[in-house]
C-alpha cells in the first residue's frame, strides 16, 4: 500500500444513486429459516414475502397498544 494516493483528477460522486435502495442482508437461525421456508413453500410465496408479511403484521400490532 503506498503511503500517500493522489485523488486531485478523482470525481466526487461519481458512483452516487440517490435512488439507490440500500437492502440488509438478514440472518435467522437455521432453525428458523427452515421452519419460514417450509411455510412459505407450502404458501407459495417467496420466503422474502412470507417474512415481509409476518413482520408488517407484528408493527401493526405494536403500533396498535401504543
Amino acid at each position: 500500500m503506498k503511503s500517500e494516493y493522489d485523488f486531485s483528477k478523482g470525481k466526487r460522486g461519481k458512483f452516487f444513486q440517490a435512488s439507490a435502495e440500500l437492502r440488509l442482508p438478514i440472518y435467522l437461525d437455521a432453525d428458523i429459516q427452515r421452519y419460514l421456508a417450509e411455510r412459505a413453500a407450502d404458501k407459495g410465496v417467496p420466503l422474502g414475502e412470507l417474512v415481509n408479511g409476518l413482520l408488517k403484521r407484528e408493527i401493526q400490532q405494536i403500533e396498535s397498544v401504543k
